[in-house]
């Protein structure tokens, strides 16, 4: 069994759960939350639109990790539907909160998950715990999306890269917001696909075709050095790398995308496969796409086919979102 198996997906993205937090916590963002009205209407100008019909879901490759429920490969059909070319990032992130007045849910907690090489000395004095058997994850007071590694860090110079420190509730506030949603794991996998059959990742089969780094992921010995081969230690601008073959960047790592579905390992054995959806209710979300932080190593999830997932109030320096909208 593969160490990352026994850890469920600890590495990928701790959960709230996961940090023994004492002291006094700020009122949950869910208490605090829609100021955030919808726009009164809904922007397509952008969005990439998605046929959809018949296409091969899931995989039976032996790199996988039975548990997460990757296969085994079946025909799903979809609606048409949109998505977007990139994953929300701080400028827009930024705009919606100057917007609404919106607090996110790792604002409303005082805190978020910071891996560990990332914190800056300012921040130090600001670790609160860390996450048994996953001691790079660290619960860092006042890290947040404006302060995404914790202290005097921020997002100026990086409006461009991805929202992260993002839960689930804060994501679909902001689609909402935005008159879109949160693609369900069907649409994020066909998408990313990018009209590919059955390919390991959104370009085809080899890591690196011809050497060429083609996504943000970890590059080094996990979790203790990275060497940043593919030109980034964190997160990446949205646009980075080359497309795939629907023009939607970054499918594969920099950050983990929030899917609208409750999470499941075994619910789509037995659920239609015409535009299927997760199930009625759950403790987790699914996430998909991994991050800068997967590695072959530990955690190969930024394959097509592979999953993860969360509680919907946890986030993480590695999580974010991209929006879908109904044709």
């Amino acid at each position: 069994m593969k160490e990352e198996e026994e850890v469920a997906g600890g590495c990928c993205a701790a959960g709230r759960a996961d940090a023994a937090v004492t002291g006094p916590q700020v009122i949950p963002a869910a208490n605090l939350r829609m100021r955030a009205n919808k726009q009164t209407t809904a922007d397509r100008s952008g969005m990439v639109y998605m046929a959809g019909g018949e296409f091969l879901m899931g995989t039976d490759d032996n790199e996988g990790f039975p548990a997460d429920g990757e296969g085994p490969v079946r025909a799903v059909t979809l609606r048409p539907f949109y998505i977007d070319p990139c994953a929300v990032t701080n400028g827009e992130f930024a705009a919606f909160v100057e917007a609404t007045g919106y607090v996110t849910e790792a604002e409303a907690f005082g805190w978020s998950f910071v891996f560990h090489l990332l914190l800056p000395e300012s921040a130090k004095e600001q670790v609160i715990d860390s996450v048994k058997n996953v001691p790079w994850w660290l619960a860092v007071r006042g890290a947040c999306w404006r302060c995404p590694e914790g202290g005097d860090s921020g997002v100026a110079g990086r409006e461009d890269h991805p929202v992260v420190h993002i839960s689930w509730n804060d994501a679909e506030a902001y689609c909402r917001w935005a008159g879109k949603r949160l693609p369900s794991e069907a649409e994020w996998e066909y998408a990313a696909r990018g009209g590919l059959v059955q390919k390991r990742y959104p370009w085809g089969d080899l890591l690196k075709p011809d050497g060429e780094h083609k996504c943000n992921i970890w590059q080094g010995k996990f979790p203790v050095k990275n060497n940043a081969s593919d030109g980034f230690v964190g997160t990446a601008p949205v646009r980075s790398f080359a497309p795939n073959g629907y023009g939607l960047y970054n499918m594969s790592g920099n950050v983990w995308e929030w899917c609208s579905d409750w999470f499941s390992p075994n619910h789509h054995l037995t659920a239609s496969r015409d535009n299927p959806q997760g199930p009625p209710s759950g403790q987790a979300r699914s996430m998909r796409g991994g991050s800068y932080l997967c590695h072959k190593s530990y955690c190969n999830r930024y394959r097509l086919a592979a999953r993860s997932s969360n509680t919907p109030d946890s986030s993480t320096g590695n999580m974010g979102f991209r929006c879908a909208a109904d044709a």
